[in-house]
C-alpha cells in the first residue's frame, strides 16, 4: 500500500469526523491511585517524572497499560518526548497540565508516556509511522492506536485549541472518540493497512548494488554540491552539525589528496566554533542552528553531539596540526567533564534549552549587563568580539522581534595580543552566568551515548597525549561494564540515581559501547577492554543479526514484540548501529585475526548496499567503515615495556599522525598471555635487540620490524611525524 493511499485512508477516517463534542463518560473504571501524582511518580526517567503531577492518568509503557485499554475498550493515546525537548515542555504546560484537556484524555483513552531516550525502540517504530503518515516527524510525538498497538493517527505537537489550521486537542479528542464509537471498523481497517504497509517497508530491497571507491567519490561529490561555501555545513536552515559528514570527508582527503574535501571540513568546523551554536563561555555545542549562519541555536545540549563533535575536531587537529581544533576539542571535553559527568564517572544525557521557563535564558546577554560586569575597556572588547548590540541580536522566534538580548558569537578572530584579555573576559562572564538558574539536566545515563563519549575521550587522550582523558574514559567504561551489564553479560540500556532501568538494550548500545572500548584499548592498552569489546560484539551478533538478509535489527530476538522489527541504516544525528558495527567488525577482525568477523562485515555491507548506493550522503558513518574495508588499512603491533621511554616514543609518533584506518596492539615483553589469548598471532611479536619494536602490516603484507619511529611511520605512508600541536 502506498504512502499516499495510507494518508488518504487516514484522512477519510479522521478529517471527516466533524461532530459536536461528546459528553464525557465517568472514569470510575480507571484504577485508583494518588490523586496528586500519577503512575509516572514510580519511574526513574526525568522526562516521565516531569509528568508525574499531571492530571492526565498516565501509564508508562508497560503491559498493564494495554491490558487496561483492552478491558476498558479504549484506544491508547501515546505521547513520546524527552526531558530537554522545548516543544514537549510547551505541550505539557498548555495541555497535559490543564484539567479540561486531562479530563478529555482520561475519559477517551488509556494514556501512555514514553521517554524516547529510554525506549528508542518504541520511539523508532512510531516515529516511522508518523513520518509515513504525515511526511515529517519530531517531538513531542503523538500517536493514537488500538489496544493491540496498531496506530491510526499520528502527529507531533498539538495545541490545546485549534489555531492557524492546526486542530487542537479540545476539538480532536471528541472527534476520535466519536469515530471509535461509530466508525470502529474504518479505524481498525486503517490501522491494519498502516501496520501491513510499514512491515512491508522493512523488507530488504533487492540485492545487486556494489559499493566501492565510486561510492566514496559519489558521496564526496554530493556533499560538495550541497556545501555552503559561505557559512559551512551542508544545508540551509536549520543546520545540524552532522559530524560524520566531516570525518568521512577527512578520510576522503586522506585517501585522494582532494583539497576541496579538507576545505569543506575546515570551513564548517571554524564556522561552528565561531557561531552562536557554540557556548563561548561554558563550552560545548548546542543542538543545532535555526539559521544558515550558525548564529541562533536551539539551546539544548546533547551528550552525543559533544562526543561526535569532539571526535571530528580531534581528527581535524591530527590531520592539519592546527591548534584551534585541539583547543575546541579540549573545550568540549572540559564542558562534559565539568557539567555532564556523574560522581561515578558515567555521563549524563543532556541539558535543557529552557531556564526559568524561557528558551535560551541562561545563555543570553543584555548589553547593559555586560557593561556592568566588565571594566570599560573590556566591555568594549567583548562588544566588538561577541557582536553585542544594544537592541540585541537575538530575535524572538515566536514573533520575529529583537529582544534586547544577545547570543555570544565571535564576529572576528581574536588577535594574539587580545587573547589574554579575552580569556579573562570569558572567565568573568562565565562566573557571572554560574550565578543564574541553570537549565534542567537530564541525569539519565544511557549506554549507547556513553559509548560514544568513551570513544571521544579515548581518541583525544591519544592524539593530545592527555592522561586526564584516558582516566575519564576508563572510569566511564568500568562503570558501564559493572552497572550497565546484566549478570548474564548482556547490556542494559539506561541507569539513573543508582538503579538500572528495566528498558531493554538495543543494537546501538552494543555497537557504540564496543566502539568506545576499542578506542579505550588503544589509549590505555589494557587487554580487558579489548576482551569486553569482543564479548559485546559476540552478543550483538547473537541477538540482533538478521540471518535471512544480513544486517542488524535494532531490537533483540527475544525482545518485546512491536509493530515491526526495525533495521536502521540511516546516519542521522546519531550514526546507526549497522554503520558503527561495520567498522567494529573490521577492526576486531584485524585485531584478533578472525576472518569470520570480516566475512560478517562483508555480509552487513552487502545487505545495506542497495540503500547506500541510492543516497550515499545519508550514510556517511557507514562510508567510514567502507573506506576502512577498501583499504589500505594497517595493523601495528608494538612490543616492549609499556612504561619504557622507547615504547612511549613509538606510541607518540603513531598517535600524532592522522591514520584512521589502522588498528594498534601492544604486546608486553612479559605477561603477554592476556593479549595473545585474544590475538594469538602476537605471540611471536617481541622486542628486538632489547628495544621496543614496531611490527607494521599493510594490505596483507608485513614489513621488516623496526625500532625507528620514522621507519614505522614511513611503513604507514607518513613521510615524517606532523608538527606537534601545543597542549
Amino acid at each position: 500500500m502506498s504512502r499516499l493511499r495510507i494518508i488518504a485512508t487516514l484522512a477519510l477516517c479522521l478529517q471527516s469526523l466533524a461532530c459536536p463534542a461528546q459528553k464525557a463518560e465517568p472514569r470510575a473504571m480507571n484504577e485508583k491511585h494518588d490523586s496528586r501524582q500519577n503512575r509516572l511518580a514510580r519511574e526513574k526517567s526525568p522526562y516521565l517524572l516531569q509528568h508525574a503531577a499531571n492530571p492526565v492518568d498516565w501509564f508508562p509503557w508497560c503491559p498493564e497499560a494495554f491490558e487496561t485499554a483492552k478491558r476498558l475498550d479504549k484506544p491508547v493515546f501515546l505521547s513520546i518526548g524527552y526531558s530537554t525537548c522545548h516543544w514537549c515542555h510547551v505541550m505539557a504546560e498548555e495541555s497535559f497540565e490543564d484539567p479540561e484537556v486531562a479530563r478529555l484524555l482520561n475519559d477517551a483513552f488509556v494514556c501512555v508516556k514514553v521517554d524516547r531516550e529510554e525506549r528508542p525502540d518504541v520511539d523508532g517504530v512510531y516515529m516511522t509511522v508518523c513520518q509515513a503518515l504525515t511526511g515529517g516527524g519530531g517531538w513531542p510525538l503523538t500517536i493514537v492506536m488500538t489496544p493491540d498497538k496498531r496506530p491510526f493517527f499520528a502527529a507531533t505537537y498539538i495545541p490545546k485549541k485549534t489555531r492557524f489550521g492546526r486542530l487542537g486537542l479540545l476539538e480532536l479528542i471528541p472527534r476520535i472518540t466519536h469515530a471509535w464509537r461509530t466508525q470502529r471498523d474504518k479505524l481498525v481497517g486503517s490501522a491494519d493497512q498502516i501496520a501491513a504497509a510499514l512491515r512491508q517497508g522493512q523488507s530488504p530491497p533487492a540485492l545487486g548494488a556494489t559499493l566501492g571507491l565510486p561510492t566514496l567519490e559519489a558521496a564526496a561529490r554530493l556533499l560538495a554540491q550541497r556545501f555552503d561555501a559561505t557559512h559551512g555545513g551542508f544545508s540551509d536552515a536549520p543546520k545540524f552539525p552532522t559530524p560524520h559528514n566531516l570525518t568521512f570527508l577527512l578520510r576522503h582527503w586522506k585517501r585522494t589528496g582532494n583539497a576541496e574535501s579538507l576545505a569543506m571540513v575546515e570551513r564548517t568546523l571554524q564556522a561552528m566554533r565561531s557561531g552562536g551554536i557554540y557556548d563561548h563561555l561554558g563550552f560545548g555545542f548546542h543542538r543545532y542552528s535555526t539559521d544558515t549562519r550558525w548564529l541562533l541555536p536551539h539551546f539544548e545540549k546533547m551528550l552525543y553531539d559533544q562526543a561526535l563533535l569532539a571526535l571530528a575536531y580531534t581528527e581535524a587537529s591530527q590531520a592539519t596540526g592546527k591548534p584551534e581544533y585541539q583547543q575546541t576539542a579540549r573545550e568540549i571535553l572540559t564542558y562534559v567533564l565539568r557539567d555532564l559527568t556523574s560522581p561515578q564517572g558515567a555521563f549524563f544525557s543532556a541539558e535543557d534549552a529552557d531556564a526559568e521557563g524561557e528558551e535560551g535564558r541562561f545563555y543570553l546577554w543584555p548589553l547593559p549587563e555586560v557593561a556592568r560586569l566588565l571594566a570599560p575597556e573590556d566591555a568594549a572588547l567583548a562588544t566588538a568580539l561577541f557582536g553585542l548590540e544594544r537592541e540585541g541580536n537575538y530575535v524572538d522566534p515566536a514573533n520575529g522581534v529583537r529582544t534586547g538580548l544577545n547570543i555570544l558569537h565571535l564576529r572576528r578572530p581574536v588577535a594574539p595580543d587580545e587573547a589574554p584579555r579575552f580569556a579573562a573576559i570569558r572567565e568573568e562572564l562565565f562566573a557571572a552566568r554560574q550565578r543564574r538558574i541553570r537549565p534542567h539536566r537530564d541525569d539519565k545515563v544511557l549506554t549507547d551515548w556513553n559509548g560514544l563519549m568513551i570513544a571521544a575521550l579515548a581518541r583525544a587522550a591519544q592524539a593530545f597525549d592527555e592522561p586526564l582523558y584516558a582516566e575519564a574514559a576508563r572510569r566511564a567504561a568500568d562503570f558501564a561494564l559493572h552497572e550497565l551489564r546484566r549478570p548474564d553479560g548482556r547490556l542494559r540500556h539506561a541507569w539513573r540515581d543508582g538503579t538500572p532501568s528495566p528498558a531493554p538494550a538495543h543494537a546501538d548500545d552494543y555497537a557504540f559501547l564496543t566502539w568506545g572500548l576499542l578506542e579505550l584499548y588503544e589509549a590505555v592498552l589494557e587487554p580487558r577492554y579489548l576482551e569486553a569489546a569482543s564479548e559485546l560484539n559476540t552478543l550483538l551478533l547473537a541477538h540482533h543479526w538478521d540471518a535471512a538478509a544480513g544486517g542488524l535489527f535494532f531490537t533483540a530476538d527475544d525482545g518485546e514484540e512491536l509493530l515491526f522489527r526495525q533495521k536502521e541504516a540511516y546516519d542521522g544525528a546519531v550514526p546507526s548501529a549497522n554503520s558503527v558495527a561495520l567498522l567494529n567488525l573490521l577492526r576486531l577482525s584485524r585485531i584478533t585475526g578472525q576472518a569470520a568477523l570480516e566475512e560478517r562485515a562483508a555480509k552487513l555491507q552487502s545487505a545495506l548496499a542497495p540503500q547506500v548506493a541510492q543516497m550515499p550522503i545519508a550514510y556517511t558513518q557507514f562510508l567510514v567503515g567502507l573506506d576502512f574495508a577498501l583499504g589500505p588499512s594497517h595493523e601495528v603491533v608494538i612490543a616492549g615495556q609499556l612504561a619504557a621511554e622507547d615504547t612511549r616514543v613509538l606510541l607518540r609518533a603513531l598517535r600524532s599522525a592522522f591514520l584512521p584506518n589502522k588498528v594498534v596492539l601492544f604486546r608486553p615483553e612479559d605477561d603477554a598471555a592476556p593479549l595473545t589469548r585474544l590475538a594469538p598471532y602476537t605471540a611471536q611479536h617481541k622486542p628486538i635487540g632489547g628495544r621496543a619494536t614496531a611490527y607494521v602490516c599493510t594490505g596483507g603484507a608485513c614489513r621488516q620490524p623496526t625500532a625507528d619511529p620514522r621507519e614505522m611511520l614511513a611503513g604507514l605512508g607518513v613521510a615524517s611525524a606532523p608538527a606537534a600541536t601545543p597542549r
